[in-house]
């Protein structure tokens, strides 16, 4: 039995990451004419700096392709009556519509600013607390695992649903800041998407999760097909994405990916281990917000920048 069970998540599991690399290998060059026709390029605030200049026009909103593919994979091979799986796709669903509105205000209205900030936080506290809520209730954990220590947790009680809520909003602003480079967000998201499809392979597997001394999670196989669905798509998106873009992914797909892994590192219990892999994400917000506070308490000088570096500014 186990050895057949072992078989079904092999095969779903291929079958979940081939499928939306292949979705996005075909669509995206038709998506991205599309794109082009209609002009819904990148818009570049004016007083950024000039290497960004280069990047206005070229087509954004690629996050859409990347959501399609994770979506219909996951119908396809996933569980449908797994809570795990529908907990996921609605987090990742729901901040895909946030950035998405914020990219339709960006490009039709031309804002660069996009959404009002005080209604992007709005939503996703909406849909951070809803989910980190639910996921809490359904996991019956409160506790916080500290990683690379066996069995070793600390009771949060209801602080651990606070915790949930900083680990999907949380994850989604830093995979935000993050997508400023040709690729960096789209690889990052990859490799992070990567190593929690192993761990949800280990945990979904009490013996495995013991002898690794992990939280057993029951449903952790329709995390592992949610995880490899997102390194395929991020695969198939990879290739247009990388210098010189074709293609940026855009607030739909950034915050959709942030709040994605966020989820997961929630699901698998697993908080602690999202800010270690998700290093760069952590450096890049602390990066943004000593610049941001430098700029405001210098009256308008800038750090860490010599005129070419990326500015959130």
């Amino acid at each position: 039995m186990l050895a057949f069970l072992a078989m079904d998540l092999m095969w779903r599991s291929f079958f979940a990451l081939i499928t939306p690399l292949i979705i996005i290998l075909l669509t995206a060059p038709w998506c991205i004419r599309r794109l082009q026709r209609y002009k819904l390029g990148q818009v570049v605030r004016d007083d950024g700096p000039e290497s960004h200049l280069s990047k206005t026009g070229t087509p954004t909103m690629g996050g859409v392709l990347i959501l399609l593919g994770v979506l219909i994979s996951c119908l396809l091979w996933g569980d449908w009556q797994s809570q795990y799986l529908w907990v996921a796709l609605v987090v990742m669903l729901g901040f895909g519509c946030i950035g998405l509105v914020d990219d339709a205000r960006k490009l039709i209205f031309k804002n660069p600013k996009g959404l009002a900030a005080r209604w992007k936080y709005f939503w996703q506290s909406v849909i951070g607390l809803v989910a980190a809520l639910f996921a809490v209730l359904m996991l019956h954990e409160q506790v916080l695992w500290l990683p690379f220590l066996k069995g070793v947790g600390i009771n949060l009680g209801l602080g651990a649903i606070l915790l949930a809520y900083f680990a999907i909003v949380g994850s989604s602003n830093a995979v935000n800041l993050t997508d400023g480079l040709d690729g960096l967000a789209t690889f990052c998201v990859i490799l992070v998407a990567a190593a929690f499809a192993a761990i949800a392979v280990v945990s979904q597997n009490s013996m495995w999760a013991l002898q690794f001394g992990i939280p057993y999670v029951q449903g952790g196989s329709e995390v592992v097909i949610f995880c490899l669905a997102i390194v395929g798509a991020g695969l198939g998106f990879l290739w247009f994405n990388i210098y010189p873009a074709r293609v940026f992914m855009g607030d739909v797909g950034s915050l959709a990916l942030g709040a994605a892994l966020g989820v997961v590192a929630v699901l698998l219990q697993q908080e602690l281990l999202l800010v270690i892999m998700g290093g760069i994400f952590v450096a890049e917000t602390v990066s943004v917000i000593l610049q941001v506070g430098y700029f405001k308490y210098s009256g308008g000088k800038r750090t860490f920048f010599d005129g070419t570096a990326a500015s959130p500014f």
